[in-house]
């Protein structure tokens, strides 16, 4: 009878480590739910994030954190807005990333 408990307890704790590695979601866990808006007043933007596409989603998200703790928007990224933030983010990269390189090199 003990080992059938044994059996039992194993064979209990083995399915539940398959279903641990099971991916829940197909799509992955996006932070932005739908395709977001498409223009926010300049004005009352403090932050801009822009996420690439990952392992847990599958697309670009360009999220802006309004001034005065007004909270988050999720900026839909083939809005021109969103095209000119990405591209800004970009040349910031960019040139950050000379810098540094250059900073090696002297």
């Amino acid at each position: 009878m003990h080992v059938k408990g044994m059996a039992i307890v194993s064979a209990v704790i083995f399915c539940a480590a398959i279903v641990q590695g099971f991916p829940m979601f197909k799509r992955g866990r996006c932070l932005c739910v739908g395709p977001g808006v498409k223009v926010v007043k300049v004005a009352d933007i403090e932050k801009a994030s822009i996420i690439r596409p990952s392992n847990n989603c599958d697309k670009t998200e360009v999220i802006i954190t309004l001034k005065a703790q007004k909270g988050h928007r999720c900026l839909n990224p083939k809005s021109k807005q969103a095209s000119l933030i990405i591209k800004k983010a970009e040349r910031i990269f960019l040139n950050i990333k000379m810098y540094k390189v250059l900073e090696k090199r002297i």
